[in-house]
């Protein structure tokens, strides 16, 4: 982990600049799975199944008979941990649904918004060398939340042709039955053309490699609306002198864990702390199994050392981190002032692990400074927003000398017609 004491501002821009990566041949080869989906549907999906995932399936669609054996594989441990997570995940995002509100902006005139869920949404899980069971609790409870009609999981087989138990057991729990052995750049595709087994989709969510995540990128293309931009996952830790360095490790090391592009930031200020949390990342890095990923990850990594915490938080802000980790004595103030991040994690208790899994929050967020703009997954995430309106005769009256000016002015007379005749008649 290298360090950097005291850059200036105007340093700052190329410090934390992620890296960047050349898709054009990437795209080239993503799109030609696209089409082939497109065009072929099943038959193709078959076929890259075999080619990238190194096994022949009679059928892709996840039977009953499957969900039961998976169920019966996990540990009664892990499933009462994984019924925790998802009963506060579903407290949390259940407050996120509102009641509809009729505002009377004048007299006589009523407007009113109704979220109504999307109709059909494709979920993404990936399987390879960590399968992510817990973004099934993430996107599945608040799409069921949000009132969606038709949910698709697309998850990669292993060699044996199986999904891991611990993702149908989630994917059950989260009410999804549609669950199909399909990974990759086959998964996104089949989801967003359709084929004779998967239904077509109208949103497509979860994370992804690169070769998932350039896919999400080119449907968009075809009308298909994805999540949100995605990169490496990343975790910001801001300290000072009152944080434990122990913590602050693990912290780091469990972010460098997902893989080797995983972005990894200390930013603090207290010059003799980055001392203390290096020798503590060598300490817990010797016995992580994922060991040689998170070194790999912790050698891109960096520590900034600041003069004062204002300039700290600037710092931060300037990062825009998809994990911020608040480890400050006034940890609550501090995050006040923060505007641009992902998720937010306050105090010495409060390890990004916690919203990975368990505490209720969603932890599908934006990565690669786009917190700027994108928020994090939500019930949001599922609905459209319609607005509504209705007017009385009388609201009609009120207004309508207004809009009748306003589309003259814009030179639209049809616009401004369609008002007259309401008020000339009888």
């Amino acid at each position: 982990m290298k360090t950097i004491q005291f850059p200036n501002r105007s340093e700052w821009s190329t410090l934390l600049q992620r890296p960047a990566l050349d898709n054009t041949s990437l795209e080239a080869t993503v799109k030609k799975v696209l089409d082939e989906v497109k065009e072929r549907g099943d038959e193709a999906v078959q076929q890259y199944t075999k080619q990238f995932d190194g096994v022949e399936l009679k059928a892709i669609k996840t039977e009953a008979n499957e969900f039961a054996e998976a169920t019966n594989l996990l540990t009664a441990e892990l499933k009462e941990a994984i019924q925790l997570a998802a009963k506060n995940i579903e407290a949390f995002h259940g407050k996120q649904l509102s009641a509809v509100e009729i505002i009377e902006t004048m007299p006589g005139v009523q407007c009113w918004r109704k979220s109504v869920g999307i109709e059909k949404v494709g979920l993404y899980i990936p399987g390879g060398t960590a399968p992510l069971f817990s973004t099934i609790l993430m996107l599945g409870i608040p799409a069921k939340l949000a009132g969606c009609g038709e949910i698709i999981l697309c998850s990669p087989p292993n060699k044996e042709g199986k999904l891991h138990p611990a993702i149908l057991y989630a994917a059950q729990l989260a009410g999804i039955t549609n669950v199909f052995k399909v990974g990759g750049v086959q998964a996104i595709g089949a989801m967003a053309y359709g084929t004779s087994t998967i239904s077509k989709v109208y949103k497509i969510f979860g994370p992804g490699n690169q070769y998932v995540t350039c896919a999400k990128q080119l449907i968009q293309k075809d009308g298909v609306a994805i999540d949100m931009p995605a990169g490496p996952s990343e975790v910001c830790v801001l300290a000072d002198a009152s944080a434990n360095a122990a913590f602050v490790a693990a912290d780091l090391l469990s972010q460098a864990e997902h893989g080797t592009d995983s972005q990894v930031l200390l930013v603090t200020t207290d010059n003799s702390f980055v001392e203390k949390v290096q020798q503590e990342l060598d300490t817990q890095l010797a016995v992580l199994p994922r060991k040689d990923l998170a070194a790999k990850a912790l050698e891109n990594s960096t520590a900034i050392v600041v003069k004062h915490i204002e300039e700290a938080i600037d710092l931060v802000n300037e990062y825009a981190a998809e994990h911020l980790i608040i480890a400050c004595e006034n940890d609550e103030a501090i995050a006040a002032k923060i505007i641009n991040a992902g998720s937010i994690f306050l105090g010495n208790y409060s390890p990004e692990s916690v919203g990975d899994y368990a505490s209720g929050t969603n932890h599908t967020l934006p990565t690669n400074g786009y917190a700027r703009a994108y928020s994090g997954v939500s019930v949001d995430s599922f609905v459209k927003k319609i607005t509504y309106q209705k007017l009385s005769r009388d609201g009609l009256h009120r207004i309508g000398r207004a809009v009748e000016l306003m589309a003259t002015a814009e030179g639209l007379d049809a616009h401004k017609n369609a008002v007259t005749v309401r008020l000339i008649e009888n």
